[in-house]
């Protein structure tokens, strides 16, 4: 995310908790609805936010662009970024989002992808984009465009248990001569060492408080971000410790171990990363072997066990493991540079 940019005057505003009242109803209308074929969420909604602007790109156009084939079963917000900023756009992701910097994007005409989950009780619960694009403070509800279900609304409440599973990651597109307006309406978010701290803070608070899977996660994913990987550690430990919870996993396979719904790692590579930094190469080997068991084109997963089995002094194995995820994704820079290394 890189530095703070000089602030301007409303940013300032915000930050010392000085902001006008918003109106207590906004809908963002001018946006271009597209449902989805099989695991072409992240495509849509990315060609739906950049609609808002004048895009014209379905999931046929982005699609290819992004996904290798179709057993790619994640497009990550990093690569949703990347290919915004490919069209030319201002973009800002992070985690650690509000429902009130949710309100104030939305005010000021910026629709927002936040990472949810999306509960099936036909195949489990699992990662899911939608497009926030207004609010009714009236009916408590954020609008939304779902590329599965249409045209949705959400409690705040509801909203945000869902936007939880991901520590309320969110990515906002927008024109770079708006990107002036689009610090205003971060606020502090803007400014990605105040927003990670925060995050922090929300997510120990959480986890004091609700001791579940999905907090101690975030309190991972925190510290991680905040370059403590031996604090996250232990923070994931405990995620995978705690209690299922049934409501975002109700047809679980029974093989899974741990606290965490059974696709997190689909999704959410904090704890293989902060496995790998503190030499848990085993456990990394486990945890992407039962990954890749469900969904065998996972090319992160590859690139995680190449890591791992580099740290082992594997070094065939970890140079396979890499051109595998290459060959699942071509370009894939990460494992282009660790590979390199070898």
């Amino acid at each position: 995310m890189g530095g703070m940019r000089a602030l301007p005057p409303l940013l300032t505003l915000a930050l010392l908790g000085v902001a006008s009242a918003l109106p207590a109803q906004i809908s963002i209308d001018n946006i271009k609805h597209e449902y989805q074929r099989l695991n072409n969420c992240g495509p849509v909604t990315v060609g739906m936010a950049l609609s808002r602007w004048g895009g014209t790109l379905n999931q046929y156009d982005i699609a290819p662009k992004l996904k290798a084939g179709g057993g790619d079963v994640n497009v990550s917000p990093e690569e949703l970024a990347a290919f915004a900023r490919g069209q030319g756009m201002a973009v800002h992701l992070a985690r650690g989002g509000t429902p009130l910097m949710l309100k104030r994007l939305l005010a000021a005409g910026f629709p927002v992808i936040a990472e949810t989950w999306f509960v099936t009780h036909d195949s489990g619960g699992m990662g899911h984009y939608r497009l926030l694009t207004g609010y009714d403070d009236a009916k408590g509800k954020f609008s939304a465009l779902d590329s599965y279900m249409g045209r949705l609304g959400f409690s705040y409440a509801e909203l945000d248990e869902l936007w939880r599973s991901f520590g309320r990651t969110f990515l906002v597109i927008a024109p770079k001569s708006r990107q002036a307006e689009l610090d205003a309406a971060l606020g502090y978010h803007a400014d990605a060492g105040m927003n990670k701290r925060a995050a922090l803070r929300v997510s120990l608070a959480e986890a004091e408080k609700k001791n579940d899977a999905v907090a101690w996660l975030n309190v991972g994913q925190a510290r991680l971000n905040l370059g403590d990987s031996r604090g996250a550690v232990r923070a994931f430990d405990a995620a995978f410790a705690a209690r299922p919870d049934p409501k975002l996993d109700p047809t679980r396979p029974a093989r899974t171990v741990g606290g965490l719904a059974w696709r997190t790692l689909w999704y959410s590579f904090g704890p293989l990363e902060a496995y790998t930094r503190n030499g848990r190469y085993d456990d990394v080997l486990r945890l992407t072997n039962a990954v890749l068991r469900d969904a065998p084109a996972h090319e992160e997963m590859y690139y995680w066990r190449g890591r791992a089995l580099a740290g082992m002094g594997q070094t065939a194995k970890a140079q396979a493991a890499y051109r595998e995820a290459l060959r699942l994704r071509p370009g894939f820079a990460a494992a282009q540079t660790e590979l390199a290394k070898l």
